[in-house]
C-alpha cells in the first residue's frame, strides 16, 4: 500500500509503499478516507515534541495519530491508536476495536476528520469549564486561526450576547466577521493603539477570553483588563488558556490577579469522559444541520512532501485524503 513514510527525525515524509497491516485479535482493517495534518504531527517528525520517541519508537513509520476511515462492511468511523511503526497517513490502518467510533451522520469525511477536535478547544470551555452564560461577552484572543473561526461561532451558538476576534490578517478578520464575531480587533496596531481598543472593549465588559495565542498580545490584554485603582466594583473575567501561537511565557503581575477579579484556567478544565461524549454528540447534531463552517483544504496524499513543507494555509485545516 502507499503511505507518508518517514525514515528519519527532522526529514519530509515519503509518499512510499509499505507492508500493507494485517489485523490480528480484536482489531479491525479500515479503509483511510481523511486525515488532518497538525502542527502535532510535523513536531514529531521533526523529533522535537516531548512524545517523539514514544509514538513514534522505530523508524521508517508512517506519520498521523488518527482520521476518518470505512471498515469492510462499509461503515464510516473515526479512529486512532495504530501500532508503530503504523500511522493514520496511508491507504489503510490495522485499528483496535475499542479505538473506533462510529460516525452517525452523514458528513464528508474531510469534515468529520478535521472539525470536532478543532471545534473542542472552545465547545469544551465554554460550556463545560468556565460555563458561559445567556448573554455574556467573549473575546477570542487568535480569532483567525482554524480554532479560533468556530470558536466565534460556537459562542455565538451557546448564547453570547457580543463576541469580540482578534487577529492580525485583515483578510481573515474580514472572514471573522462574517461568520459572526460583533467586532474585530487588528493586532497589528502598535501597542498603544492596541491598549485603547482592549480597554474600550474591557470598560464595556469582557466576561470570558478565550485565548489561543498568549505572549505579547495576551500581556496587553491583561494589562487592559487590570484597574489602575482598587475598585469593589471589578468585572469577573474567565480567561482560557488554550494555546501560545504568539509565545510560550508571558510577564504576569501580580496586581492583573490581585485586583481584577481575573481567574486563568487551562482549556481542559471540567474535561470528563462524560463531556467529551456529550460534546461529540453536539458536535454531530451542529454537524448533520451544517450549523459550522469550517475553511478546508484537501490534497491526495502523494503531495504529502510538498503540502508537508508549505506555510501559507492561514486560517485553514488541511486534509489529506489517501
Amino acid at each position: 500500500m502507499k503511505a507518508a513514510v518517514l525514515h528519519e527525525f527532522g526529514a519530509l515524509p515519503q509518499y512510499k509503499d509499505f507492508p500493507e497491516p494485517v489485523p490480528g485479535s480484536g482489531e479491525v482493517l479500515v479503509h483511510v478516507k481523511a486525515v488532518t495534518l497538525e502542527n502535532i504531527d510535523q513536531m514529531m517528525a521533526r523529533g522535537e515534541h516531548f512524545a517523539s520517541r514514544d509514538m513514534l519508537p522505530e523508524l521508517p513509520a508512517i506519520v498521523g495519530k488518527g482520521g476518518v476511515g470505512e471498515t469492510e462492511d462499509g461503515k464510516l468511523v473515526g479512529f486512532s491508536g495504530m501500532k508503530a511503526p503504523y500511522g493514520a497517513m496511508a491507504e489503510q490502518v490495522v485499528v483496535p476495536e475499542r479505538n473506533m467510533s462510529p460516525i452517525a451522520v452523514d458528513v464528508r469525511p474531510a469534515i468529520a476528520a478535521a472539525l470536532p477536535s478543532s471545534a473542542m478547544t472552545s465547545l469544551i470551555p465554554l460550556k463545560w469549564g468556565v460555563k458561559m452564560n445567556q448573554g455574556e461577552t467573549v473575546l477570542i484572543n487568535g480569532a483567525t486561526g482554524v480554532s479560533g473561526k468556530l470558536a466565534i461561532q460556537i459562542a455565538k451558538k451557546l448564547g453570547a450576547g457580543r463576541v469580540i476576534g482578534t487577529g492580525r490578517n485583515e483578510q481573515s478578520l474580514q472572514r471573522v466577521k462574517e461568520l459572526g464575531a460583533d467586532a474585530v480587533i487588528d493586532l497589528k496596531q502598535p501597542d498603544d493603539e492596541l491598549m485603547s481598543f482592549f480597554k474600550a472593549e474591557v470598560d464595556a465588559g469582557i466576561d470570558i477570553v478565550l485565548d489561543f495565542l498568549w505572549g505579547h498580545p495576551t500581556e496587553l490584554l491583561l494589562k487592559a483588563i487590570t484597574p489602575q485603582e482598587l475598585s469593589l466594583h471589578a468585572r469577573n473575567t474567565r480567561l482560557v488558556q488554550i494555546g501560545e501561537k504568539a509565545g510560550t511565557n508571558i510577564v504576569l503581575p501580580a496586581g492583573a490577579l490581585r485586583t481584577s477579579g481575573l481567574e486563568i484556567v487551562g482549556g481542559t478544565k471540567g474535561m470528563t469522559t462524560e463531556v467529551l461524549q456529550g460534546a461529540m454528540e453536539l458536535l454531530w447534531d451542529w454537524m448533520k444541520e451544517e450549523k459550522l463552517q469550517m475553511d478546508i483544504d484537501e490534497f491526495p496524499l502523494q503531495k504529502i512532501e510538498t503540502i508537508w513543507q508549505r506555510s501559507d494555509f492561514e486560517g485553514k485545516r488541511i486534509v489529506i485524503t489517501p
